[in-house]
């Protein structure tokens, strides 16, 4: 069986091999995403023999292309024209209990293959000029493919004790394919769910950004849960799946709660940190969950505490504590304030609020808090959806009116300082919070003039003295 391969890089590639006398293959993922119909410039190619003398040949004709060099992993990588070439000399792999960088040493091409982990990846495709283009397939892996099945080329136990990280490579193919993973495979995973620990926090944080961006990630999370290894992962999510009863009164499961609000956000977006924002919207529950004999089961606070958990968890798995986090926490914060301004008599000045404090993530905000409606209830749901379409227009109306999206207290420190002859200190502070807070309640439009007069009229409060006339004969600091 052989398959057609348009690719001009690797057809260069070939001929290079032709004229230097080097047998090569094409493997790995490339060749799954070729047989898939999936365009890719990820490409892997084996080598029998010096893998590594081969790729500084193909460096020096592929013109701008750089060359990076693994000498005790035999592997070779060439970056060029947004082409990631990996080379490798075909070679056997043995692992130490403590780590999953393997020992290498030379082998055949049988050999490399094997050492790969699923079938779907242990594909070979040769670019010999005799035989271009065709399959070689060991271990069934273009059934698997037909198939959908996510399958360990060799024992699951010792694939993944081996190299733990492949746990997680195994869910992540299942959920970006849409893809099953075979029965045996899956109690590989389960067995071997505490080797985990042996990977970098970076790699596994890696495969769960992967899993997010995927079309259903619920698919990916729900994996993780039944394997073990988000209890080990992500500990504060797995724990949501917990329902406790009282008095016949159960709370929702707010795992499977989370993993429909994930969806339907990604649905809506590829924003990864609106997705990471989803995903631990309501950690918070399980921290601020309490039983009330008449109230039922509460929650109350479990945004703020969900915000103080989720700095925790981003610095375990190291992920940039800077702007990408304040909006994950600012989400995950803000994720109810939407449903507090769903009935009609809420105030111009709350949606004010709103806007002022979401700012540019309002958008955002919107879309998290509508796709947190996940009841089951036909009338109930309509209900909601209908408010939250008002609560759009409203927003549009004020936001219109008022320009409150990009809204600045139209006074500065340095003027309030000069004015009431202050050094900077706290009260400066509560001076510009309170003229804030009269613009956004609407006691003053939001307009220069209005301002000063409220701060002279405010000053008195506080026995500050200042000259009126030169405020306004001349109101402008620099």
């Amino acid at each position: 069986m052989k398959i057609e391969i348009k690719d001009e890089v690797i057809k260069t590639i070939s001929q290079i091999a032709h004229i230097n006398g080097y047998k090569i293959y094409l493997v790995g993922g490339y060749v799954r995403d070729l047989l898939l119909g999936k365009p890719s410039k990820d490409i892997d190619i084996t080598v029998i023999g010096n893998g590594i003398e081969f790729a500084k040949i193909v460096c020096k004709f592929l013109e701008n292309s750089t060359l990076t060099i693994f000498k005790n992993f035999l592997t070779a990588h060439l970056n060029y024209n947004n082409y990631e070439i990996e080379i490798v000399s075909a070679r056997k792999e043995s692992y130490k209990r403590d780590s999953r960088k393997p020992i290498v040493s030379g082998g055949t091409l049988y050999d490399d293959i094997q050492r790969r982990d699923f079938t779907i990846n242990s594909i070979a495709v040769s670019l010999e000029n005799d035989n271009y283009g065709e399959i070689i397939d060991f271990f069934g892996g273009i059934n698997d493919l037909k198939n959908k099945i996510i399958k360990t080329t060799n024992d699951p136990n010792i694939t993944f004790s081996d190299d733990p990280l492949r746990m997680l490579r195994a869910i992540r193919f299942a959920t970006t394919l849409d893809f099953y993973i075979e029965k045996d495979t899956f109690l590989g995973i389960k067995r071997n769910v505490e080797r985990i620990n042996i990977v970098s926090v970076e790699r596994i944080t890696e495969e769960l950004n992967k899993i997010l961006l995927a079309n259903k990630p619920s698919k990916g999370f729900i994996l993780l849960q039944k394997s073990g290894l988000l209890k080990i992962i992500l500990p504060e999510l797995s724990v949501l799946e917990e329902v406790i009863n009282i008095d016949e009164k159960g709370h929702k499961n707010n795992f499977i709660h989370t993993m429909k609000v994930l969806d339907k956000v990604k649905e809506k977006t590829n924003n990864l940190w609106l997705l990471w924002a989803t995903l631990l919207h309501d950690i918070g529950k399980h921290k601020t969950k309490m039983f009330d004999p008449i109230k039922g089961w509460t929650f109350h606070n479990h945004n703020i505490v969900g915000a103080f958990m989720a700095e925790k968890i981003f610095k375990r798995l190291k992920l940039p504590l800077n702007e990408k986090f304040n909006y994950v926490s600012k989400l995950i914060k803000m994720h109810l304030r939407p449903f507090s301004l769903l009935n009609e008599d809420n105030t111009d000045s709350s949606i004010r609020r709103l806007i002022f404090e979401a700012g540019d993530d309002l958008e955002d905000l919107l879309l998290l808090a509508e796709s947190d409606i996940t009841t089951k209830n036909i009338e109930k749901l309509n209900n909601l959806l209908e408010k939250f379409s008002h609560l759009r227009e409203r927003i549009k109306l004020v936001e219109e009116k008022d320009r409150i999206r990009n809204f600045k207290v139209p006074v500065n420190g340095n003027e309030i300082m000069k004015w009431f002859n202050l050094q900077p200190c706290k009260l400066v502070g509560i001076l510009k919070n309170r003229l804030k807070d009269a613009i956004l309640d609407g006691k003053i439009n939001n307009d220069r003039q209005e301002a000063i007069k409220f701060l002279l009229e405010i000053a008195k409060d506080y026995g500050l003295s200042y000259n009126e006339k030169e405020i306004f004969d001349n109101p402008n600091v620099e």
